[in-house]
C-alpha cells in the first residue's frame, strides 16, 4: 500500500483508543480523551503539513481506487461494535462512577469522529447504500436530521446569517451550541415539509424522513432502556450528546466570522475564502480531510481523498483537536481568531477594515 493510501489508516486511531478505554477502569477509561485532545493537538503544534495537491492523474487514480472507500465503510461496523461494547461494559457490576464517566466520554468521542464525521462523508455520496450507511451512523448518536439539514440546508446557506451552523464573529461557542442544535433541527423539519409539498405527498406519511428518523431514534432509546435499564440509557444519551457537541464545535470553527456577500436577493457563490482550513497532517487524516473544508464546500461531491488546498483560504493556527480546545475558552479564542480574521481581510482588500 502506498504512503498516500496508508496514511488514512490513522483514521483507526479513534476506534482503537476508544475500544481500549472501554476495556479499562478508573482514570484509564479517559485514554481516548487524553490521546485525541491531549497528544494529537500537542504534536500538531509542531507540524504545518503540506499544501501540495494531487496531480490530475493522481486524482483520477485516487477517485477510482476502492481502498479509500473501504477505509470509510469499515467505520460503520466499528461504530456499532463500539456502541454494543459500551453498553455491555457500563452494565458491569461494581463499576465506579469515574469509570462510567470515562467510558461515556470515550463513546461520545466515537460518536463525534465515527458516528458523525464518517456519516458526513458518506452522506455526500450518491449511491443509496452509502447514504444508508450515513443514516445508520447518525442513528448511533441520535442526530439523524443532520443528513437532511447539512446537505440541503447548510450547504445552501453556509457563511450567511440564514445558516444556524455558521458562527458569527464575536459569538460565544456555548450560545452557538443552542442556536445550531435547535435551529438545525427546526430547519430539517422545514426542508422536509417543503420537499413533501413539492412532491404533493402528505406531511404525515411514511415518505417523511424526519418522522422516520424520530421514530428510529426513539426505538433505539427504548430498546436500550428495556435491555439494560435507566442508568445505562442516561449514559448512552450523555455519550450521544458529547458526539453532538463535538460536531457543533467543529461547525462553530469551520466558518467562524466568514460571510458571503449578498448580491440582490441572492448570496455570492460559496468560494474557498468562506471556510477555515488546516493542513496539519494528523488531524487531516484522522478526520478524513475534514480540515480541507473549503474545497468540500466549493465542490461538495469531491471525495475526502482528493480534497485540495487553496492558497486563498483562511488557515487555522492548528488542526481541529487543538481548535476545539481553544474554542472552549472564549477569551483565548477571540484573542487568536479575531486577529486572524482581521489579518486575513487585509490580505483580501489591502486595507485595514477596523
Amino acid at each position: 500500500m502506498s504512503i498516500k493510501k496508508s496514511k488514512y489508516l490513522l483514521v483507526y486511531i479513534t476506534p482503537v483508543v476508544v475500544i481500549f478505554s472501554l476495556f479499562q477502569e478508573e482514570i484509564w477509561t479517559f485514554t481516548a480523551l487524553f490521546v485525541l485532545f491531549g497528544l494529537l493537538p500537542f504534536f500538531e503544534l509542531f507540524t504545518q503539513g503540506s499544501t501540495q495537491n494531487l496531480t490530475e492523474v493522481e486524482e483520477e487514480m485516487a477517485k477510482a481506487d476502492a481502498t479509500y472507500d473501504w477505509v470509510l465503510y469499515s467505520l460503520v461496523p466499528l461504530q456499532y461494535f463500539t456502541l454494543l461494547l459500551f453498553l455491555y461494559q457500563v452494565s458491569a457490576q461494581d463499576l465506579s462512577t469515574l469509570s462510567m464517566v470515562g467510558m461515556t466520554v470515550a463513546y461520545g468521542l466515537s460518536c463525534g469522529v465515527l458516528g458523525i464525521n464518517a456519516a458526513h462523508e458518506l452522506g455526500h455520496r450518491q449511491t443509496g447504500y452509502e447514504q444508508w450507511m450515513s443514516k445508520a451512523l447518525l442513528l448511533t448518536t441520535l442526530y439523524m436530521h443532520f443528513f437532511i439539514e447539512h446537505n440541503r440546508g447548510h450547504h445552501k446557506n453556509v457563511s450567511t446569517d440564514e445558516d444556524p451552523a455558521s458562527s458569527k464573529q464575536g459569538e460565544i461557542i456555548y450560545t452557538f451550541f443552542v442556536k445550531s442544535i435547535v435551529g438545525s433541527w427546526i430547519s430539517a423539519w422545514k426542508l422536509e415539509k417543503d420537499r413533501l409539498e413539492k412532491a404533493k405527498i402528505p406531511f404525515i406519511s411514511a415518505s417523511n424522513e424526519m418522522l422516520r428518523f424520530q421514530i428510529l431514534q426513539l426505538i433505539l432509546v427504548l430498546v436500550i432502556y428495556f435491555s439494560v435499564g435507566k442508568l445505562i440509557t442516561i449514559l448512552f444519551l450523555s455519550g450521544s450528546l458529547i458526539g453532538i457537541l463535538l460536531l457543533e464545535s467543529v461547525n462553530y470553527i469551520e466558518h467562524y466570522g466568514l460571510r458571503r456577500k449578498k448580491i440582490g436577493d441572492r448570496y455570492e457563490r460559496t468560494m474557498p475564502i468562506h471556510s477555515w482550513n488546516s493542513n496539519h497532517p494528523i488531524g487531516r487524516v484522522v478526520l478524513l480531510e475534514l480540515s480541507r473544508h473549503s474545497d468540500h464546500h466549493y465542490m461538495a461531491n469531491r471525495k475526502y481523498q482528493v480534497l485540495r488546498h487553496f492558497d486563498e483560504s483562511p488557515q487555522m493556527p492548528t488542526g481541529y483537536p487543538g481548535m476545539v480546545l481553544l474554542a472552549l475558552l472564549p477569551p483565548a479564542w477571540f484573542y487568536v481568531m479575531d486577529r486572524k480574521i482581521q489579518a486575513y481581510k487585509q490580505t483580501l482588500t489591502g486595507v485595514n477594515l477596523e
